[in-house]
């Protein structure tokens, strides 16, 4: 029996053009302007689906179609304006690039904070660190704090976690797109291999590493679903109704 991993119902998220400002005589032009239909974007508008245990979902789209908005909703980093999220089991992953990593610490100890934030005890995190480390190919770096990392760097450390790390349902946002190729490669088998059976839900604009990993594609624009299917179908959809449309 099929049991439902994520469910979103009804998800809307709304933000304002006008950012906050200091200084009270300016909090009147913004309060009044904010009153505006004209200064409210809506990254995410009545957002419905299900995500079903052990299922590869793509997320595609292109900028500004709400994809990272929707992941870091579904991850409670972000809260919706409108509806509700569900998701059962153990959520993780990297959707952003240095995302809860703290500048001043080593990468070792932001191994042990994210293992923290994931509810897993020193002891478990002693049982997979060396293998994140490894994987992530920073022995050499691995004492050094992270600000002085480059962004391929954050990003090996960052996707090694995601990997080693238990949780049900692993959420990756363009996580291949940084780094080089070869390193690339052996992530893309490595999504395969160690992440086999779980949930996943996949952000890339990279259409091969798409088809590679997930099964179903979700297609966004402007904040909508346009479509939900298999994913060379949604992949196809993207490309004739979106991109050269």
């Amino acid at each position: 029996m099929e049991h439902i991993a994520v469910e979103l119902d009804g998800v809307s998220k709304k933000y304002y053009k006008t950012g906050l400002v200091q200084g009270p005589r300016e909090w009147k032009n913004i309060i009044l302007k904010r009153k505006s239909r004209n200064d409210i974007y809506w990254a995410l508008n009545n957002i419905s689906f299900n995500i079903m245990q052990g299922e590869s979902v793509a997320i595609i789209g292109g900028n500004g179609s709400g994809k990272s908005t929707l992941l870091k909703t579904i991850l409670g980093v972000t809260t919706p304006t409108e509806g509700s999220v569900k998701v059962n089991g153990e959520i993780g992953g990297l959707i952003e690039l240095g995302a809860g990593f703290h500048k001043e610490m080593t990468g070792r100890e932001n191994i042990y904070i994210n293992g923290a934030v994931l509810g897993l005890k020193e002891d478990e995190v002693d049982a997979v660190i060396d293998n994140i480390i490894a994987f992530a190919e920073l022995e050499d770096f691995i004492d050094t704090p992270i600000k002085k990392y480059s962004s391929g760097m954050k990003v090996r450390l960052g996707f090694s976690i995601a990997i080693h790390v238990r949780t049900d349902i692993v959420l990756l946002d363009e996580v291949l797109a940084v780094g080089d190729a070869r390193f690339r490669k052996k992530a893309l088998q490595a999504i395969k291999e160690y992440l086999k059976g779980k949930t996943i839900v996949f952000v890339s604009h990279n259409a091969k590493q798409v088809k590679e990993v997930c099964d179903k594609g979700i297609v966004l624009d402007k904040g909508n679903i346009v479509f939900i299917g298999n994913v060379e179908s949604a992949l196809e959809y993207y490309e004739n109704e979106i991109i050269n449309k």
